[in-house]
């Protein structure tokens, strides 16, 4: 949320240094890129707007070729167990994997781990069929290291951490699920998570999701990932006192980005429900969200879904967060998008940049603003919604507007200049 006192002036000068000192996205295409480099599609970007204060770097807003993003191992729900090795757990052990293979885990212990530690070209798969891990204070999955590890679920499974997390030398293993290396999670079945004092999976490169149920309730983050998520199917029940998904490379603000094309999620999230540093795109999915920021990027591109949010700060927010592009900017081109606002300074959809709607529905209720930007607004096609009155232009937000409701006359010119109505 920012502060009310920004005024137009201030708004343009910094639309003139973020464009100033925007960053070279010649590589962007590679931002986030896995071991397999599989992401290059997801992560291009393409200048479509012109020069100038509103100079906008876009995302593609072609549909995401998933062939490119996940590979067909990734999305095989169902695992080759010819050569499988099976294994029952028992309490107070560690399990080391070291080899590349499919193993299958079962049973219930405490205080025991399945530890992966393996050459950096092996790809471990590990089974969870009908298995349950209740651990003090450190991961019930750990990798330590592999190409890739696939963890994928046949019938109902539980991990649980019910302390603080212990470090492993210098490592802080803060997660039930904690990878060092690609994490790719699917299957039929279900997965149970509970972390009473830290995060539900933690992925310090890519993280995917590709099926399979999860219920996740964590203090801190759900699911993060360093560089990249990219969901393609799931159902998720999440309860966090963070957020439920969140990717940031604190060493480089040109990755951590999430892409989700399809899925059911039931979020409730005592901060964000989705935060990227560079951007989300979603092309579908069901998601009911209630949290203090429901969708936040740098770039936040809504392409397909039905997205109901309830939030009590923004519910849809663009910072600038990364130097990949030159302008903060919320964009939608499909899907139908409810916002539902609570008391006070609150703003539906607000980009520290601009707002660009060009197809879909968006349906907002608040009392104090509806939209908010500060370099620009275009209206190109769709439907806009205001407190159940379709309006023709993008409104913009005024301290003390008349009315509360977010339209504030609709002639403020917002930083870069207002050109908001309906082409």
């Amino acid at each position: 949320m920012k502060k009310r006192y920004l005024t137009s002036i201030m708004a343009i000068i910094m639309a003139l240094i973020l464009a100033a000192c925007s960053a070279d996205t010649s590589d962007s295409s590679n931002a986030g890129s896995s071991t397999d480099k599989k992401t290059s599609t997801t992560a291009s970007t393409a200048v479509s707007s012109a020069t100038g204060t509103n100079a906008v770097l876009t995302l593609d807003t072609d549909s995401t070729d998933t062939d490119e993003l996940f590979t067909k191992r990734d999305l095989n729900q169902t695992p080759d167990l010819d050569d499988a090795e099976y294994i029952t757990v028992e309490s107070g052990k560690i399990y080391t994997i070291s080899e590349a293979g499919t193993y299958v885990f079962s049973g219930t212990a405490t205080n025991t781990t399945i530890k992966v530690e393996a050459d950096k070209e092996d790809k471990v798969q590990l089974v969870l069929e009908g298995l349950s891990i209740t651990n003090d204070d450190f991961p019930a999955i750990y990798v330590v290291s592999a190409d890739k590890c696939f963890i994928t679920t046949s019938g109902s499974n539980s991990l649980k951490v019910t302390g603080s997390f212990t470090a492993d030398g210098s490592t802080n293993t803060d997660a039930v699920i904690y990878s060092k290396d690609d994490l790719v999670l699917n299957g039929t079945g279900k997965l149970e998570i509970v972390s009473n004092y830290g995060n539900g999976i933690s992925g310090k490169d890519n993280i995917k999701i590709t099926g399979g149920t999860y219920d996740i309730s964590s203090a801190k983050d759900a699911v993060e990932a360093n560089d990249s998520i990219a969901i393609y199917d799931g159902t998720f029940v999440i309860s966090t006192s963070k957020d439920a998904f969140h990717s940031e490379n604190e060493d480089d603000n040109t990755t951590g980005w999430i892409y989700i094309k399809d899925g059911s999620f039931n979020i409730m999230a005592k901060s964000d429900a989705i935060q990227a540093t560079t951007y989300v795109k979603i092309d579908g999915g069901e998601y009911t969200i209630n949290a203090r920021e429901g969708i936040e990027a740098t770039y936040v591109q809504i392409n397909g879904g039905n997205i109901k949010i309830t939030a009590s700060d923004d519910g849809i927010n663009a910072s600038a967060k990364s130097s990949v592009y030159s302008v903060p900017t919320i964009e939608f081109n499909g899907g139908y998008t409810v916002i539902d606002m609570g008391d006070g300074d609150t703003d539906g959809v607000d980009a520290n940049g601009s707002i660009i709607v060009n197809g879909g529905t968006i349906d907002v209720t608040a009392k104090m603003s509806s939209f908010d930007y500060d370099v620009s607004a275009e209206f190109n096609g769709g439907t806009i919604i205001v407190n159940g009155e379709e309006v023709s232009e993008i409104p913009q937000s005024m301290m003390g507007g008349p009315g509360g409701g977010g339209f504030g006359g609709g002639g403020f010119q917002g930083g870069g200049g207002f050109k908001g109505g309906k082409r």
